[in-house]
C-alpha cells in the first residue's frame, strides 16, 4: 500500500512527466468515439464514462488531474460519456487480448511471488489457490516481474499472432497495435470494422479456438478401430497440424529430455511406463506422422484414454493464455497508450510489429520505446525504506537490487525508487 504522502509524490512526478511529454501522448484511433476511465491516486475508484471531443482536452486532462492509471475502452459509442451503457449509441469493439502473467503459471514465479496466509499466518512463494497449511483462500499476494515472465507473456503474444490470427483468421497485421501494459503483460488490439461487429459470442468463439477450449479430438480424426488408434492428417489444417507439429518438436528431442518433459507433473504427467513405451516407439512415430498416407498412432499403452490425456495436455501447450473476459467484454476498458502505470511507474509502451522479437521493457535500448520513463541521465538516488516483510530481487537496466527486509533503509537510483514506491513496498524517508 502506497503511503499517502509518497502519493502525493508519485502524482507530482507523473504530472511533471505529462507537462513534458504530452505532445507525445499518443491518439488512439477515432478517440472521440470512444469511453475514457481514471483512477486517481487519492481514492482506487475508477471515474469512468468520460468523453472528449478534441485532442486539446484529452491532453490537458493528463496534466490537470494527472491519474494513477488511465483507460479507453475498445468500444466506439456516439455518446461515449453518457452515463446509462444503453444510451451510448454502442457502434462497435475492436477486438482485443490481454496477455498478463497474473493469470497463468511461470517457473519464475517460485522466486519472485510472495503469498502470506491471513489465516494461519503459513508463507511461501510461487503461485498458489489456496494456502498449503490451511486451505484457506484469503491469501495476500506480492507478485513481481522479471525478464523470464515478461518474456513468457512477450511470446504468447507473438504465438498469437503468427500461429493463430495471421494463418487461422487471416488477419490483417497492419491492423494491429502491440502494447506492454506496463507492469505484467501485454495487450493486443485489431482495429478492423469487420471485427468491430463481432458479438461477444463470436468474440468468445475466437478465445475457445486460440486457448484450445472445447476441442473434439474425435473431430480432428482421432479413433479406435479393429484395435489400432488412428490420429489425425498432417494435412489438416488448423488444430490438427499444430497438434502434430508439437508431437515432432517433442519426439526431436533428446530421449532425457523427452523423458523429462512427458513426466512433469505441470505439463504431460505421463506414467514411467508410458513414456518408456513412447520411447520405445519415438523413431517408427516420427517416420508415421510425417507421412502423407499413414495415420495409425498404435502405441503400446496407449489407449484412446491415455491419447486424450495426451493430446489435451498438448493443447494447453500449444494454446494462447489469454484473458477470457477481456476479448468477449464489448465494453472493456484497456489501459491508454502513453499513459504511465501507477503500480510501477512504467509507460504503457505501444510497440512496432517488427520490433515486439526484441523488446525488453526491463532492459530496452532503443530510447522510442523504453518505458522506464523516470531513468535520468544524471545519476540521482533517493533514499527509501522497506515496509513489506520481503522485497524479491529487481533487476532493471541491468542491474539488481534487492532482495530486502522491512525497516532496511536503502539508497537507490530514481527510477528504482519510483518503481518500489508504485508497488507499494518502500516508503519516502
Amino acid at each position: 500500500m502506497i503511503i499517502m504522502h509518497d502519493e502525493k509524490y508519485l502524482k507530482r512526478l507523473f504530472q511533471a512527466y505529462y507537462k513534458e511529454k504530452i505532445s507525445d501522448l499518443s491518439l488512439v484511433d477515432l478517440f472521440e468515439h470512444r469511453e475514457f476511465g481514471f483512477i486517481p491516486w487519492e481514492k482506487q475508484i475508477m471515474l469512468r464514462h468520460i468523453g472528449f471531443n478534441s485532442a486539446l482536452n484529452l491532453r490537458n486532462h493528463f496534466i490537470r488531474n494527472t491519474p494513477k492509471h488511465a483507460y479507453v475502452s475498445a468500444s466506439l459509442y456516439n455518446q461515449p460519456e453518457n452515463q446509462d451503457m444503453q444510451g451510448k449509441g454502442y457502434q462497435g469493439c475492436d477486438l482485443i487480448f490481454d496477455i498478463d502473467v497474473d493469470h497463468f503459471y511461470t517457473p519464475c514465479k517460485e522466486d519472485h511471488d510472495i503469498w502470506y496466509c491471513n489465516e494461519c499466518e503459513e508463507n511461501g512463494r510461487g503461485m498458489v489457490n489456496k494456502c498449503p497449511k490451511c486451505g484457506k483462500l484469503k491469501l495476500k499476494r506480492l507478485t513481481w516481474i522479471c525478464n523470464d515472465c515478461l518474456d513468457i507473456a512477450k511470446n504468447e503474444i507473438i504465438k498469437l499472432i503468427y500461429t493463430f490470427l495471421i494463418p487461422d483468421f487471416n488477419m490483417d497485421i497492419k491492423k494491429m497495435k502491440i502494447t506492454f501494459s506496463g507492469h505484467r503483460g501485454y495487450h493486443l488490439k485489431t482495429e478492423d470494422e469487420k471485427l468491430r461487429a463481432l458479438s461477444s459470442e463470436e468474440r468468445r468463439e475466437i478465445v475457445d479456438y486460440v486457448t484450445g477450449e472445447n476441442i473434439s479430438f474425435e473431430i480432428l480424426g482421432l479413433q479406435e478401430k479393429g484395435g489400432n488408434i488412428f490420429g489425425f492428417s498432417k494435412e489438416t489444417i488448423g488444430w490438427s497440424r499444430k497438434i502434430i507439429e508439437k508431437i515432432k518438436e517433442i519426439l526431436k528431442k533428446p530421449n532425457l529430455e523427452i523423458e523429462s518433459v512427458l513426466t512433469d507433473r505441470r505439463k504431460y504427467n505421463l506414467s514411467q511406463n508410458l513414456v518408456e513405451n513412447f520411447l520405445n516407439f519415438k523413431d517408427n512415430f516420427l517416420n508415421i506422422i510425417e507421412s502423407n498416407n499413414i495415420n495409425n498412432w498404435t502405441l503400446v499403452g496407449f489407449s484412446l484414454m491415455a491419447w486424450n490425456k495426451f493430446l489435451r495436455r498438448l493443447v494447453t501447450e500449444i494454446g494462447i493464455e489469454v484473458d477470457i473476459p477481456v476479448t468477449i467484454d464489448t465494453h472493456r476498458l484497456i489501459r491508454y497508450p502513453g499513459s504511465l502505470h501507477g503500480s510501477t511507474g512504467f509507460k504503457v509502451q505501444e510497440i512496432f510489429h517488427d520490433d515486439i522479437d526484441v523488446f525488453k521493457p526491463l532492459d530496452e535500448s532503443n530510447e522510442i520505446l523504453d518505458p522506464i520513463v523516470f531513468k535520468s541521465e544524471k545519476i540521482i538516488n533517493q533514499k527509501i525504506e522497506i515496509i513489506e516483510p520481503l522485497v524479491p530481487l529487481t533487476k532493471i537496466k541491468g542491474e539488481s537490487w534487492g532482495p530486502y527486509k522491512q525497516g532496511e533503509k536503502i539508497v537507490v537510483p530514481h527510477h528504482i525508487a519510483v518503481f518500489l514506491l508504485c508497488k507499494g513496498v518502500a516508503k519516502t524517508i
